[in-house]
């Protein structure tokens, strides 16, 4: 087994018996998972070697927010304690946590019901008011809305089990008066098939987009929140520059093939939209507050119709919350052809914003910040023409058309959020 884990140092530090069977999942983009059988059960091992999230007191934070979050009864899956009580095992130099091992299946958008897209939503909001209310208000810096949040927590459990900018359109037009108007002022990561079985710690993969900004090793982790890689206030300037730099590549790869004519045509779309909404680019930030970080279908186990564990918390931090609720929604309920099943995040953001106590306006102003980030991403192409890495392209073609389609109905996707 490659990068195999030193078993027999480990389990000496849990009360968790001894190794009959250890095997690797699905390789991950930041870290690496062992399906773990031993004498007392099974586990997943989870072995923290991404540098930038694997720091101690990195991984020490989210396990303090799982377990935190389980109190409250969030499905989480929080890590097991070696002898000493701490939730970190260390051994040759590298950090390992132990889970509990959850049985489920993940299920995407299209899977889903208009009830169990609002039980998503809802899901969700729970996640970042209950987290706003475990995790220490004094890092949430610039957050606002503290004991909003709180007071959202509260009542949020039930819920789950049953900046402003001048108004316009993406077409540079004042936006309509109306219940909107000061509204819209403001990953799917590589995805694999669905199993009928998943772990507690399923890998990583690749969002709908993350900007294209970002330098080629940052990766597209998680549904693009990850700081290194999102910018929702992205410069066109420096996108301009990417796609003449990956229109070169395209035309120096041989032998050429459909995906380079693909990559050519979006190419060249982007370019045009962009020079038309140049003038589109939103200010930073919006009111920011604990998240996930990559909340997507391959994060969230299901066990029937009811969500088990919300897993892969390596890229919890501060950041624009409602961000995350449109760029998971952008991801959950996007269709092969690019487009966006508006029912669904209708009946998603209602719930969303019920428990998360998100504002219309709040949630508006994202979709714009979201809108402008995928119209400036390319890690896709990036990964293909620059690293040779080709695991996200069966995602291209969808991910590419959603931002074209997503400029074309804007005030219909706004109107899906904030309705």
């Amino acid at each position: 087994m490659p990068h195999a884990p030193p078993l027999g140092a480990l389990l000496r530090q849990y009360a968790a018996g001894a190794a009959l069977a250890c095997d690797p999942v699905d390789q991950g983009l930041l870290n690496r998972g062992y399906r773990l059988r031993t004498t007392r059960g099974r586990y997943f091992l989870k072995h923290h070697f991404d540098p930038e999230t694997a720091a101690p007191e990195a991984i020490a934070r989210q396990h303090r927010a799982t377990e935190r979050l389980a109190a409250l009864g969030v499905p989480v899956a929080p890590p097991l304690p070696v002898h000493d009580g701490r939730t970190v095992a260390v051994v040759g130099g590298h950090a390992y946590a132990l889970h509990p091992w959850i049985e489920g299946r993940h299920r995407h958008g299209a899977q889903l019901t208009a009830e169990q897209c609002g039980r998503l939503g809802a899901l969700l909001g729970v996640v970042h008011a209950s987290l706003e209310r475990v995790m220490p208000v004094q890092e949430a810096k610039g957050s606002e809305r503290t004991q909003t949040g709180v007071r959202a927590a509260e009542g949020a459990r039930n819920a789950v089990s049953a900046p402003g900018i001048e108004p316009r359109t993406p077409g540079g037009a004042r936006a309509p008066a109306g219940r909107h108007a000061a509204a819209r002022a403001g990953s799917a990561r590589v995805e694999k098939p669905h199993a009928d079985e998943r772990h507690a710690g399923a890998p990583p993969v690749a969002p709908v987009g993350s900007t294209g900004t970002a330098t080629p090793d940052s990766g597209p982790d998680t549904g693009g929140v990850d700081a290194r890689a999102v910018d929702a206030g992205a410069d066109p300037a420096t996108t301009f520059a990417l796609i003449d730099d990956l229109l070169a590549r395209v035309r120096r790869h041989r032998p050429a093939d459909s995906f380079d004519e693909l990559a050519r045509h979006r190419l060249l779309e982007r370019r045009a939209l962009l020079e038309q909404h140049a003038g589109r680019r939103p200010p930073h930030g919006g009111p920011v507050g604990w998240v996930h970080g990559d909340f997507h279908p391959f994060n969230l186990l299901y066990r029937g119709d009811a969500p088990a564990a919300i897993v892969d918390w390596d890229r919890l931090g501060v950041k624009p919350r409602a961000e995350e609720a449109v760029r998971a929604a952008a991801i959950f309920f996007v269709r092969p052809a690019g487009t966006l099943d508006l029912p669904k995040v209708r009946a998603y953001a209602r719930a969303y914003r019920r428990t998360a106590a998100a504002t219309p306006s709040e949630l508006a102003a994202a979709v714009h910040r979201v809108w402008w980030e995928r119209l400036n991403d390319f890690w896709m192409l990036r990964w293909h023409y620059e690293r040779g890495d080709t695991r996200a392209d069966p995602q291209f073609p969808a991910a590419s058309a959603l931002v074209v389609w997503w400029t074309r109905e804007y005030d219909a996707v706004c109107d899906a959020f904030v309705d």
